[in-house]
């Protein structure tokens, strides 16, 4: 026995075990399930199996099951079962992440040959996992929050430091600085790591559906509502429930939220019974809160239940020297994602990168870098318009030096940390670089291909 299991989920009792019948034949492991919700809680990062699941099943279908599993774990292959009717519907599932789906009726041999495909597809994902987790190098935190400047070294010591706690987290940062990134570092790093990550953007919630998205209802709740339905909230539990864009959030749903946060339970539309709640919660802002509570648009004693602590996820402008090598990483992920060969990266390029204001942040500056992958022109003619801080309250001096601090980085970044290199490149004696790096804090192992985790 390998440890590997196939969970298959179907409300017909004929189907399971036919399904099962044709699987144990083959010699594979099978968990036959009657609902969905019982599949979901077996999915996990580090589970060895696959999921094929009917599509059409009354309470949590098929398709929901998938999007659940894939917040898991986006490697996760899930099989759907389809009707005839329900082809197209299968395809589109598939861009969604789905791995394969089979049309009913299907033969045994096309289950069990699909199955066994995806498991082998399991077992390789799960290998590559454990290989790269036994390599030293970033941890899951550094993977996703790249940099050495002290701001981010500050900001991983803060998540490392509090992802095996149940504090609730406020996240604040200016748009496009990576909060969503940061939330998934603190989940990722957490005891709650293999459960879901649910994502609401309050600002993106219909305010006339915003209660029944979040807390769910009971069939008959209010005209339309046939059935019960799963909240935001429930869909969570045993993980992280991220508030995104929390300032958005209409003040009568601050109330309720509040009493979320404060009692761990909810109440669906049109039930009266409380349903406890296992979450944590994450909220992100790009606004000053406690300036919004004082000036009463945001709940002061919700704020106080939120930031049991508080991350700042700072901008690129306080951070110039993580800008090249952060866009040397985005390029080789665009050119992954892509399918394309990572281009090379001149240092004529970097020292523009470098250069330039990005009042987009990293958000702007992945844009630039999938272009760049693309073969596409950066247009980014070096300027210093659009920066985090304005001339107005930043010296010229101060300017220059940040200036010079980054085509530094950029030049080490280039030139993978060889100092001899690097002062050529830039015309200097090897003194005057020594005497630079120690200005501003650079260090040559931040810059090497096989540089010490910060």
């Amino acid at each position: 026995m390998t440890g590997e299991t196939v969970l298959f989920v179907d409300d017909e009792e004929h189907l399971r075990l036919a399904a099962a019948q044709s699987l144990q034949l083959a010699d594979l492991d099978v968990t036959c399930l009657d609902q969905a919700d019982k599949a979901l809680a077996l999915v996990g990062r580090s589970f060895p199996g696959v999921l094929v699941t009917d599509i059409r099943m009354p309470g949590m279908d098929g398709i929901d099951l998938m999007r659940r599993s894939l917040e898991i774990d986006p490697e996760f292959p899930v099989i759907l079962v389809t009707g005839h009717g329900d082809v197209e519907l299968a395809v589109q599932c598939m861009r969604e992440g789905a791995y394969d789906f089979l049309e009913k009726p299907y033969a045994p041999s096309r289950l069990v040959d699909t199955v066994r495909r995806a498991l082998d597809k399991r077992r390789l994902t799960l290998e590559n996992r454990a290989l790269r987790s036994q390599v030293g190098g970033r941890d899951a935190i550094e993977a996703r929050l790249t940099g050495r400047s002290a701001q981010m070294v500050a900001l991983r010591h803060r998540i490392r430091a509090i992802a095996e706690t149940e504090a609730d987290v406020l996240i604040v940062g200016a748009t496009g600085t990576g909060k969503e990134v940061a939330a998934r570092a603190l989940h990722r790093a957490s005891s709650r790591s293999e459960r879901p990550f649910v994502h609401i953007n309050c600002a993106a919630l219909p305010e006339a559906l915003i209660e029944s998205e979040l807390f769910g209802h009971e069939a008959g709740a209010f005209p339309g509502a046939t059935r019960a339905r799963y909240g935001k909230f429930e869909h969570g539990r045993g993980g992280t429930v991220f508030l995104d864009e929390i300032e958005s959030m209409p003040q009568p749903m601050q109330a309720k939220l509040l009493h979320v946060v404060q009692d761990r339970a909810i109440t669906r539309l049109g039930s009266n019974d409380p349903v406890e709640l296992d979450v944590r919660f994450i909220a992100a802002s790009k606004t000053d809160l406690e300036a919004a509570a004082a000036a009463g648009r945001f709940r002061s004693d919700l704020l106080y239940r939120l930031n049991v602590v508080t991350l700042r996820v700072p901008d690129l402008t306080e951070r110039r020297e993580d800008v090249p090598r952060l866009f040397v990483q985005l390029v080789n992920e665009a050119a992954a994602r892509y399918k394309r060969p990572a281009p090379a990266i001149p240092g004529a390029v970097l020292n523009a990168v470098a250069a330039r204001d990005w009042p987009g942040n990293v958000r702007e500056l992945r844009n630039a870098a999938d272009r760049f992958a693309l073969g596409l022109d950066l247009d980014i003619g070096v300027n210093g318009a659009g920066g985090g801080r304005g001339t107005a309250t930043v010296s010229l001096a101060e300017q220059l030096a940040e200036h010079e601090k980054a085509l530094i980085a950029a030049s080490l970044t280039a030139h993978a940390g060889s100092l001899k290199e690097t002062y050529e490149a830039l015309g200097l004696s090897r003194k005057a670089l020594y005497e630079k790096m120690q200005k501003y804090g650079l260090s040559r192992d931040a810059f090497t291909t096989d540089g010490a985790s910060a």
